[in-house]
């Protein structure tokens, strides 16, 4: 038995003995004089007892953080991987098992069964060698199963500005979903007694999402994929690589994209309601006054709009908020000091590179977003999808033609399905045309 559970035990007895002393001024009896002196006794006990528990399980939890296994020197970097993807705490890192499923089917060279007995070979868990025995690779790649997908998706919060600020996921039927949304609410009148009760009601509309294709291409070191028996780190790099990619990817539709043709989601800016599209003025000659007005009535626009405001926050590009953080007031002191704790106003702001700094007639304009992302949703279809190649190219961030094979990568392929849409279309605000920042 533990220390732990043995004082714990002990204390569980005292305590027994503290209540029955209890129960008789309860039933309306008094104790004695012996009585009370065991019942100061008791509870100076019962203290001591709940101090040194406290100190012991201090003590055990800082014993579990350090352990490592006995044979650590036999086994390291050899043992199970498993094991050795660690994230926060020790506990595994969201998305290393589907990054273990990459790297066996890529040095299996895309065989489904060879990597399969790779993961049986090599100590690999049950799941992993279960999904790739499982499996079978048709023209769009291997399927990843559900529960490595749901690791991947959860894995996208912190990579994802959208996801992060508090936007809602729910799983797609069959690749659709329909969410009534509110567009008028029931009015309450006050009314005479010989007054009819007017007849008021809710008006309601749809947002309907559906199911869109979305592929993000990581190209991943062939050294990288080498190492897997040699760096304990490799497949928790692979899942970080994936995650990020997929993750800029969505910020970029879900921010801006106008959903073309449908094949596309359409982002916040073409939600957004025409009223609620306002003008920046601009960073020549503005007064802080100004700044804080136009800050102050985006606010505004949702605050009227009758939404539960327990979400909201801001997204703008980095500059913006570097802009903002330089202004002093008169006397010398940051206009907004609270932007160093990460918020604007009262509320948090996300930063994305995925909006544009470039628009407007001088190519010198982006935009400021005001969301209530408690009415955001993203609609997941839970399937993804990997495929792999040495020998395909692809576009760098610069536009240039990059070869796979030339460079000693292997191309990962990851297409995911999924829609983005608000519940209310009145909980966005975007400033357009702001130039503010853009000489930083």
């Amino acid at each position: 038995m533990s220390l732990v559970l043995q004082m714990r035990r002990e204390r569980a007895e005292l305590n027994d003995q503290l209540q029955a002393l209890a129960k008789i001024e309860a039933d309306g009896g008094s104790l004695t004089a012996e009585q009370m002196t065991q019942f100061g006794q008791l509870e100076s006990q019962i203290t001591a007892l709940t101090d040194k528990i406290s100190r012991a399980e201090i003590a055990e939890r800082a014993a579990a953080a350090s352990a490592v296994p006995v044979d650590e020197s036999a086994r390291g970097i050899t043992g199970p991987p498993e094991s050795r993807v660690e994230g926060p705490y020790g506990q595994p890192a969201k998305g290393a098992k589907m990054a273990q499923m990459v790297r066996l089917l890529a040095a299996a060279q895309g065989n489904q069964q060879a990597a399969a007995q790779m993961a049986k070979d090599g100590g690999f868990g049950t799941d992993v060698q279960m999904a790739l025995s499982v499996v079978t690779p048709g023209a769009g790649g291997v399927l990843v199963p559900t529960n490595f997908s749901s690791e991947v998706i959860e894995a996208l919060r912190p990579a994802s500005v959208v996801r992060r600020m508090g936007t809602k996921s729910l799983p797609l039927n069959n690749g659709n979903l329909t969410q009534p949304r509110i567009t008028g609410n029931t009015v309450v009148t006050y009314i005479g007694s010989d007054d009819d009760i007017a007849l008021t009601g809710m008006t309601f509309a749809d947002t309907k999402l559906a199911a869109k294709k979305a592929a993000a291409l990581v190209p991943v070191s062939n050294d990288l994929l080498r190492m897997a028996g040699v760096n304990p780190r490799v497949d928790q790099l692979v899942a970080d690589d994936v995650t990020v990619s997929m993750g800029l990817s969505q910020d970029l539709h879900f921010i801006r994209s106008d959903g073309g043709s449908g094949l596309l989601p359409k982002g916040m800016r073409y939600w957004a309601l025409p009223q609620n599209l306002r003008p920046a003025p601009t960073a020549t000659g503005i007064t802080l006054e100004q700044i804080d007005l136009f800050l102050g009535g985006m606010m505004l626009r949702v605050e009227t709009a009758n939404v539960d405001m327990k979400q909201c926050g801001w997204l703008m590009p980095p500059r913006v908020i570097r802009w903002l953080q330089s202004l002093r007031d008169g006397n010398g002191n940051k206009a907004y000091p609270e932007i160093e704790i990460g918020k604007l106003k009262g509320y948090p702001f996300g930063l994305s590179n995925q909006i544009p700094t470039n628009l407007g007639a001088d190519g010198d304009e982006t935009e400021i977003y005001f969301v209530n992302f408690a009415d955001m949703m993203i609609g997941e279809d839970m399937d993804l999808v990997i495929d792999l190649s040495k020998e395909a190219s692809y576009k760098d961030g610069s536009g240039n033609i990059v070869s796979a094979f030339q460079r000693d990568q292997t191309l990962i392929r990851v297409i995911a399905k999924h829609d983005f849409g608000p519940r209310h279309v009145e909980s966005i605000v975007v400033a357009t045309g702001v130039d503010w920042g853009a000489g930083m």
